[in-house]
This record gives C-alpha cells, sequence and structure tokens, in this order.
C-alpha cells in the first residue's frame, strides 16, 4: 500500500482490509473495513428471491477475504483472487473513491487506453459529467 494511503487507512480502520473479485472489471475491489461494511449492509437488502441479487451476493461476498496491513504496508492477496485478476508481478493501485481497484499492470493499461478514447468522442460525455472535468 503506498505509503500516501497507509496513514489514513490504519487510522480509519486499523490497516484492516476486505478484498474481492470486482463484478464487472477484471480487476480485484480492496475496501477499507469500514466501507466493507456498508457494502455488505446494502447487500443484505436486498430481495433474495431475485436471481441477479443472489448473484452479486455470492460473487461478492462469496469472494471476499480479510486482509491486514503489515508492519511495511504490505499485504498478501490470496492465490485464488490473483489468479482472478491475472496479477502477477506488476500492479496497478488505482483509488476509487471509497475503495481501491488491484488490476494487473497491463491489463490496466489497456483499459485505460480506452477509456480515454471512449470519453474523447463526441458525445459520449453528458454535459454534467464533461463539466465535472472542464
Amino acid at each position: 500500500m503506498p505509503s500516501r494511503y497507509r496513514d489514513e487507512l490504519v487510522s480509519r480502520c486499523a490497516g484492516q482490509l476486505i478484498v474481492t473479485i470486482d463484478a464487472i472489471d477484471p480487476c480485484l475491489c480492496v475496501y477499507p473495513l469500514s466501507e466493507w461494511e456498508l457494502i455488505e449492509a446494502k447487500l443484505r437488502e436486498l430481495a433474495s428471491f431475485r436471481e441477479e441479487n443472489r448473484r452479486l451476493q455470492r460473487l461478492l461476498i462469496g469472494n471476499a477475504v480479510d486482509l491486514e496491513l503489515d508492519a511495511s504496508g504490505r499485504f498478501l492477496v490470496p492465490p485464488r483472487l490473483r489468479e482472478h485478476a491475472k496479477l502477477d508481478k506488476r500492479v496497478m493501485l488505482v483509488g476509487q473513491l471509497n475503495k481501491f481497484q488491484l488490476w494487473d499492470e497491463d491489463t490496466w493499461n489497456a483499459v485505460a487506453d480506452a477509456d480515454l478514447a471512449a470519453i474523447k468522442q463526441p458525445g459520449a460525455l453528458s454535459d454534467d459529467l464533461r463539466d465535472l472535468i472542464l
């Protein structure tokens, strides 16, 4: 964990993290424990008779693993999750407001390039979104 985030994570959640798969992108999501608890509460409120709700609960909760930052700010991602995101030696930790995404570096670079090309297309962003970046 980069040092610029480490102190904040230690103060907010005592270095307690939850890692799970990202249900859309080929990466992992790393949540501070307090943020994960909010996600978990929302998942608990979903009606269990709807298949899409059960599917999302199985994917996110069924793959969730508790992690803790060590004294050097490192955390160990279990092999099953590393395989899911195709993580090898070079990874990217990307901040996403309430969580981080952990990507294979080559995959991240390809997705970031594609995203940048997509938003440059005329009409790709609503006026509200365009106002955020102008």
